[in-house]
């Protein structure tokens, strides 16, 4: 029902949109376990399937910076920043690099990296995904995806436990909207449209992405580093803010806003 009412529609709507503007780059955002991955598959099976477009699908989490690089800026600017999820934490010039390539008359093959959530840190390079064709679509998913910075005002006001507890000076957190204000908003900008996945609010984030790392933990072989229940609520506090920013600003310029119900259907489009 979901793929008849509302990703079928969507499709149609996007090889419309890209017929004179390919590759056509789609942004996918939705906050943490909102199905993006699942949603992004599927529109990439529509439109390969019986569109017949090349569609190429790349999550912003690929892109996240080493662990050693992530070290060095925790070092440098905040200890916060040690750990990946948020504006600051991704290799920007890489992302840039990928826009720009991808975009090119002479595109040849792309080789870019893929992030193993499960050690923290870039997969080796023989398992990075090798770009051989130029798509038609883009398909850029990630949860901070068309995020836009706040204003000063609201960045004063400690929102949670551990922005209180390690960001009292709120250095970390300004560092952050200085990213989303800058680099990622010139990065943004490259995105032809935007697609949101808007859950209902953040608590059913937290239920959602608790549910993931149970599957990453049944998954993985290196069970050490899979995060605890209280660890994954700690750092979803480090999404929060931009979260709930996200809640209230992404249906003001969002292109289409799936809302989602409890159990991640979507049961309405904006």
């Amino acid at each position: 029902q979901m793929i008849k009412s509302f990703l079928i529609p969507l499709c149609f709507w996007i090889n419309e949109k890209s017929v004179k503007k390919r590759p056509y780059f789609v942004g996918l955002a939705g906050g943490q376990g909102t199905g993006k991955t699942t949603i992004s598959s599927l529109i990439k099976i529509i439109l390969t399937k019986y569109f017949k477009l090349k569609v190429f699908r790349i999550s912003i989490d690929d892109f996240y910076k080493t662990r050693k690089d992530r070290i060095s800026l925790s070092k440098r600017v905040h200890p916060m920043l040690l750990t990946r999820g948020v504006p600051g934490t991704h290799d920007i010039n890489m992302m840039l690099n990928f826009f720009r390539k991808t975009k090119s008359k002479n595109f040849k093959r792309l080789k870019l990296p893929t992030f193993n959530k499960a050690t923290d840190d870039r997969f080796t390079k023989k398992k990075w995904c090798d770009l051989n064709k130029k798509p038609d679509i883009v398909i850029f998913e990630g949860w901070c995806v068309g995020a836009k910075p706040e204003k000063n005002i609201t960045l004063k006001k400690t929102i949670n436990s551990l922005e209180k507890a390690k960001d009292q000076k709120q250095i970390w957190r300004k560092y952050v909207n200085n990213q989303l204000k800058l680099k990622y908003k010139n990065l943004y900008s490259q995105l032809n449209c935007l697609v949101y996945l808007k859950a209902k609010n953040f608590s059913l984030l937290q239920k959602w992405r608790l549910k993931q790392e149970r599957k990453l933990w049944v998954q993985s072989k290196v069970k050490s580093k899979i995060m605890s229940r209280g660890d994954v609520l700690n750092f979803m506090q480090t999404y929060q803010r931009i979260t709930q920013n996200m809640f209230r600003n992404m249906p003001k310029y969002a292109s289409v806003i799936f809302n989602l119900n409890s159990n991640h259907q979507i049961k309405s489009a904006v």
